[in-house]
């Protein structure tokens, strides 16, 4: 089974769980720490790659005014379907939510934003999918990514090991709870994060979360 399949019977299996996941208190300070990033301003054009449910939706909207847009890409229709049932919920009318592919966005440019939370881990070649976002971001946009990692504070250990676990748990078609897994999640995460830096300016990066996610930012630049 392809690696999209496995993502697509995963979370739609589980898109209720995960949304309540995404949504948690803790999880929404994260979400916001990720938009802030983006540098966004009323009127602004903001593509998130992986929307899921849309829970960085309400961050993304904010920053963007009633005047600006937010174009979510998932490939799971079930969780896509709750992104939507959101988005009418709060009476967004500026939320567009695309079933598609976020390593080959169905989506034209040029955009002055693009954000993917805790989606590199996930695609067999990050690089190429960064290489989209960026052309997909007008000269100038910022292209942002958060994902998971183990951290590099010494006492950590523990921690470090049922991030493991957490990581086989969430990682679809992958087999073992430590090992592989988690050093082949951690390979795509550094591809993706390296490609991104290879191709922007102005780069931010940031730990945060008790050094659990990585935050990196970069600015495309002008022609």
């Amino acid at each position: 089974m392809a690696d999209a399949d496995r993502v697509r019977d995963f979370y739609g299996r589980w898109a209720h769980l995960y949304d309540r996941l995404a949504t948690a208190p803790g999880v929404r300070s994260w979400r916001r720490r990720a938009a802030a990033a983006l540098d966004l301003e009323p009127g602004d054009t903001v593509v998130e790659m992986g929307c899921g449910t849309g829970a960085n939706f309400p961050s993304l909207c904010e920053r963007v005014g009633p005047e600006g847009r937010v174009v979510g890409v998932d490939l799971t229709p079930a969780v896509l379907e709750r992104a939507r049932a959101r988005s009418a919920d709060r009476g967004w009318a500026n939320v567009h939510c695309c079933l598609g592919d976020a390593t080959r966005p169905p989506v034209s440019g040029p955009v002055d934003a693009v954000l993917g939370t805790f989606v590199l881990g996930m695609f067999p070649d990050p690089a190429a999918a960064i290489a989209e976002w960026c052309e997909l971001c007008r000269p100038g946009g910022r292209v942002a990514v958060c994902n998971f990692q183990r951290s590099p504070h010494p006492l950590a250990w523990p921690l470090n090991r049922a991030f493991g676990a957490f990581v086989w748990a969430s990682s679809p078609g992958w087999e073992r709870p430590d090992g592989p897994v988690t050093t082949a999640f951690e390979d795509r995460v550094a591809a993706g994060r390296t490609a991104l830096a290879a191709r922007t300016e102005d780069r931010r990066f940031e730990r945060f979360a008790g050094g659990y996610l990585g935050l990196l930012t970069g600015r495309v630049p002008a022609e």
